[in-house]
Order: C-alpha cells, then structure tokens, then sequence
C-alpha cells in the first residue's frame, strides 16, 4: 500500500502549455460573450444618433422623452413639452422604446 503511495505521488505534473491554452480559450469565450455584443450595441446607438432628424421621438438617459426640433454637428434641440426646447448633447439621447419596436417589426 504504501508502494501505491508513493506512486501517484511521483506522477509527473502537466506543463505550462496546458494552461496558456485554457486562458486563451477564456479570453476568446469572454470576448465572444462580452465584447462583441457590446461593440454591435454601440455601432447601433453611433447610427441612431447620424441618422437623427426632425420629428423623431426620443428618451434622454435619464428618462426624459421628447421630439427632435433640430440637429446640430454635436448637439440636438429636443422639445419635451408645449414650447419647452431643451438643447442636449447627442451622446445622451436614445430611440424612444416605442420607435424601437416600430423597426423591429419592419
């Protein structure tokens, strides 16, 4: 038994080839699952906010909805009320959730 013993124990360990290919494998799963819908999300919202105009209704990020009165180079006047125009960075600007269903069912 003790013969056993000392068998298993002189059994020889694996390389570092082993494991470089695990964290490869990792880091390419992680960038499959994470990275790559995040930057297709952004590549969606950089083309909503190029195609902004007119008449289009929208949501700030802090929840605050309203229609689109002009469009300037980095800036968009958005009236959210009767009158009410307020002049906001496009960067925080979304489609309203009612606009995004609409093209999805195109």
């Amino acid at each position: 038994m003790i013969e056993n013993m000392i068998m298993l124990q002189a059994a020889p360990q694996g390389g570092m080839g082993g494991s470089m290919i695990w964290i490869i494998l990792i880091l390419v799963v992680m960038w499959v699952l994470m990275l790559r819908p995040q930057r297709k999300k952004e590549k969606e919202e950089r083309k909503f906010r190029e195609g902004l105009k007119k008449g289009d209704r929208v949501v700030f990020s802090g929840g605050i909805y309203g229609k689109v009165n002009s469009v300037d180079t980095h800036t968009v006047e958005v009236e959210v009320s009767n009158g009410v125009v307020l002049t906001v960075e496009k960067s925080m600007i979304q489609p309203a959730p009612e606009t995004k269903t609409t093209e999805e069912k195109k």
